[in-house]
C-alpha cells in the first residue's frame, strides 16, 4: 500500500503545471517538467529536499533518464528542442533540435538513440544525443503520446492518439513495422513488462489496456476512475501506477488480479508522477500547491 511520507515545495507559479518526469536512480535524483516555468526542476528524492533549476526549457514537456549512460533529456515543446543534460552534474551538454514540438521521448538503450515524438507534426524523430544530430523521422498515423523502447524485442512502441493504436518502430532505420489497434479511445501513458513482452496503455477513455506486443492481441482492458496520463508499472510488486488529473487520484491496478486495489487522493489537476523501482518511492507533482509529494511502498 501506499502511504505519503514527505512534501516537498517546489518554485511557484500561478498558472499551468507540471509535465513528465524521471528518476535518475544512482543518484536518487527526481527530474521534472515544469511546464508553467519553462524549466526542469531537481529533487534529492532521498532528502526529501528541491537542489536547483534548470532553465531554456519553454514549454517543458517530456524528460527521461538514459540510466547507464547518466544522460537526461528534456523535451521544450516551445522551441523544438531536447536539452542534453549530464545527470552527474546536472550540466546541459548541448540542444538538439528536434521537430516542431517534441514530447514523449524513448531511449533506445541498445543502439544509444533517443526517440522523440512530435505532437505538432505528428512525425517520430531519432536524434543522436552525443552529436545532437537528427538521424531520421518517420510520419505517423497520428498524434504521438508517450513513447517506450523494449530493450529485449529491440523495438519503439509509440502511442497514438486517433486512429487508437500503438505504432511498433524498428530502430535501425526507423520504420514502422505494426501498427496495434487498441479498442479504447485515446491512448496516453504507456509502460512495457519486457519480461512477458506486455504493454499497459493507458488510455484517455478511463481504461488501461493490456496488450500482448509478440502478438498484437489484447491480453485485458481494466476500467479505471479518470482519464489517465502517465503510467508506471512496478513489475516487482505486480502494480500499475496511473495519475488521474481529474478528479485528482493515483488508481492502483494488481496486474494479476486485473483490478483497482487502491485508489489514493492526490489533488486536482495532479496527472503525473515518476516512480523509483530501486527505492519503492512514488513521486506526484500538485499543480495547484506547487509540491511533490513522496509516496512509498509499504
Amino acid at each position: 500500500m501506499l502511504s505519503i511520507s514527505e512534501q516537498v515545495d517546489l518554485p511557484r507559479h500561478q498558472l499551468g503545471g507540471f509535465d513528465h518526469a524521471d528518476v535518475h536512480l544512482e543518484s536518487g535524483r527526481v527530474y521534472v517538467a515544469h511546464t508553467a516555468l519553462g524549466t526542469v526542476e531537481i529533487i534529492d528524492g532521498e532528502r526529501a529536499k528541491h537542489l536547483a533549476t534548470l532553465t531554456g526549457c519553454l514549454d517543458a514537456s517530456g524528460v527521461l533518464c538514459a540510466q547507464k549512460e547518466n544522460l537526461l533529456f528534456a523535451a521544450s515543446r516551445g522551441t523544438g528542442k531536447i536539452l542534453v543534460v549530464d545527470a552527474l552534474t546536472n550540466r546541459v551538454l548541448r540542444e538538439a533540435q528536434a521537430g516542431s514540438a517534441p514530447n514523449g521521448l524513448a531511449w533506445d538503450s541498445n543502439h544509444r538513440q533517443l526517440l522523440v515524438g512530435d505532437v505538432q507534426d505528428n512525425k517520430a524523430i531519432l536524434v543522436d544525443p552525443y552529436s545532437g544530430e537528427l538521424i531520421s523521422s518517420l510520419q505517423l498515423a497520428g498524434r504521438p503520446r508517450w513513447c517506450a523502447y523494449s530493450a529485449t524485442r529491440d523495438q519503439f512502441l509509440v502511442n497514438i492518439r486517433e486512429p487508437s493504436g500503438v505504432a511498433i518502430l524498428a530502430p535501425e532505420n526507423l520504420s514502422q513495422k505494426a501498427f496495434l489497434p487498441v479498442s479504447v479511445a485515446g491512448p496516453h501513458g504507456i509502460d512495457i513488462d519486457d519480461k512477458s513482452s506486455l504493454a499497459y496503455v493507458a488510455c484517455d477513455a478511463m481504461a488501461v489496456v493490456i496488450l500482448d506486443i509478440s502478438t498484437g492481441h489484447e491480453k485485458a482492458v481494466v476500467p479505471i476512475g479518470g482519464a489517465p496520463d502517465v503510467a508506471w508499472l512496478n513489475a516487482g510488486r505486480h502494480r500499475l501506477y496511473c495519475a488521474i488529473g481529474n478528479p485528482g487520484i493515483i488508481e492502483v491496478i494488481n496486474i494479476h488480479e486485473l483490478v483497482v486495489d487502491e485508489k489514493v487522493k492526490t489533488e486536482e489537476g495532479a496527472h503525473t508522477f515518476t516512480f523509483d523501482k530501486k527505492r519503492q518511492r512514488l513521486y506526484t507533482f500538485l499543480p495547484k500547491s506547487c509540491r511533490m509529494t513522496i509516496y512509498t511502498e509499504a
